[in-house]
């Protein structure tokens, strides 16, 4: 079985944080890949800002470029309405027999398994990783494989309000990614 980790978000925009939880849960499963999965409407929050799907995959191909084992899998984005995941697994387990899938999700994610959609039957399609995020609980009545990885309390939204404000989005993405956003003036005021 060919190990794929899949690590699903809006990425609006992918950072630092991202990199670390994917290339750290790479490393203690001893994955082929990971795939980062930007959705098409997220259904548990409405996608932020004037950013088109074809500049976050952008950004998230910049973001990864550098490292062998990670991808951009847009298979959500060819989906009209929104992004369930077991949808979206079920079309890939179809598609990809041979693979076993890890789904990565952060410690906000851990909490709110039980309002997912299809929940039980998407358990039975992967395999759940959880990674620590500062305060959030791991606790819950679901199998998760807990991962331990720095703690970075980072999200897309504080990137955001940060570019709104004029202020500084320094290593906090990466460079090429911080490049990509200034020359085309996202998430500006």
């Amino acid at each position: 079985m060919v190990k794929i980790g899949i690590l699903g978000g809006t990425f609006n925009p992918p950072h630092t944080g991202h990199l670390i939880i994917a290339n750290e849960v790479f490393h203690a499963l001893e994955l082929e890949k990971v795939w980062f999965m930007p959705n098409q409407e997220p259904p548990h929050k409405k996608k932020e800002g004037n950013v088109s799907n074809q500049q976050r995959v952008k950004m998230l191909e910049l973001a990864i470029q550098d490292h062998p084992h990670f991808a951009v899998e847009s298979l959500e984005l060819e989906r009209q309405g929104p992004s369930y995941t077991y949808e979206t697994m079920k079309i890939l387990t179809d598609r990809h027999k041979n693979h076993e899938f890890y789904f990565i999700i952060g410690g906000d994610m851990i909490e709110y398994l039980a309002k997912w959609h299809k929940i039980d039957e998407l358990q039975q399609l992967v395999k759940f990783v959880g990674v620590n995020r500062p305060r959030y609980s791991s606790k819950t009545e679901y199998e998760v494989l807990l991962i331990d990885s720095p703690s970075i309390d980072l999200s897309s939204s504080m990137i955001r309000q940060r570019r709104e404000s004029g202020g500084t989005i320094r290593y906090l993405v990466p460079d090429l990614v911080r490049d990509y956003i200034e020359e085309n003036g996202l998430y500006g005021s």
